[in-house]
């Protein structure tokens, strides 16, 4: 593959466009974002890793110049890795973020033998009672908000009732140039919610839930990050029969490039 940027598209099994962007030589490695981002939030980390590797970013179905064919299913963002994976080659490294790290690991669990080594960042179960769940209807809720066109507000309850936003850092980000961007992503949150299931409960993840994933994993967490989704680090990393568990001094949810980009070129090239 060319050493310089491409934008392209693979097609789904559902016959949905997914929008990549590759660049770099080497193996081939994809990175999945979370909630409310597309492709192009990748784009640092991609630049720093391109050197080394075959880099690629997508935009996840309903964002950016991705199609989205109803109705949704996680099963169905699988196949859509699965596609970028056959379009690499067959096989590929994933690094996943968020509730993207989630996703890569059901991927991983289904797709055997096509992910040969996975890394995962900040995935956001509570898995103990550090902090609060959200409200039990916070799915439901959002989709409201979705459906009376209230897509800044779904942003809001999201950020806020969800991941744990200080509801005063809000009204600063509704002013500033990204909040359009994420109104805009604003319906993808049903996909994240449905991407983390029931684990946001406070209760322990389940034994035996990812088992058939045996290939290396690095698990990583943000010194700085709070506590409830350092512990959901580990418990990952904990239920991983081969799974590496680091720290990242310093960092929180939205970890610098700079210090992500060495971890990675250390597990997968190691």
């Amino acid at each position: 593959m060319a050493a310089n940027e491409a934008t392209s598209e693979v097609t789904s099994k559902d016959g949905t466009p997914i929008a990549i962007s590759r660049s770099g030589e080497g193996p081939a490695l994809i990175l999945v974002g979370g909630a409310l981002s597309d492709g192009s939030g990748a784009a640092p980390l991609a630049k720093l890793l391109a050197p080394r590797f075959t880099i690629v970013t997508f935009d996840r179905r309903g964002r950016g110049k991705s199609g989205d064919t109803p109705p949704y299913a996680v099963e169905r963002e699988i196949e859509d890795v699965d596609a970028i994976i056959d379009a690499l080659g067959g096989t590929a490294f994933i690094h996943g973020h968020s509730s993207g790290a989630v996703l890569s690991l059901e991927a991983t669990a289904k797709l055997t033998g096509k992910v040969t080594k996975l890394s995962l960042y900040e995935p956001p179960f509570i898995t103990d009672g550090t902090r609060p769940p959200p409200p039990a209807d916070f799915a439901s809720h959002i989709d409201g908000l979705i459906a009376a066109d209230r897509r800044g507000d779904a942003v809001e309850y999201f950020l806020v009732d969800v991941v744990g936003t200080p509801a005063e850092a809000i009204a600063q980000m509704r002013s500033a140039p990204a909040w359009p961007g994420l109104e805009a992503l604003a319906h993808t949150l049903a996909y994240d919610v449905a991407v983390l299931g029931d684990r946001m409960s406070g209760k322990p993840l389940a034994s035996g839930a990812w088992d058939g994933v045996s290939i290396p994993v690095l698990v990583m967490d943000g010194g700085a990050s709070p506590e409830w989704i350092r512990n959901s680090a580990r418990s990952v990393a904990g239920l991983l029969p081969s799974a590496e568990h680091r720290s990242l001094e310093g960092q929180t949810h939205n970890a610098a490039p700079e210090v992500v980009a060495p971890e990675l070129e250390r597990f997968f090239l190691g």
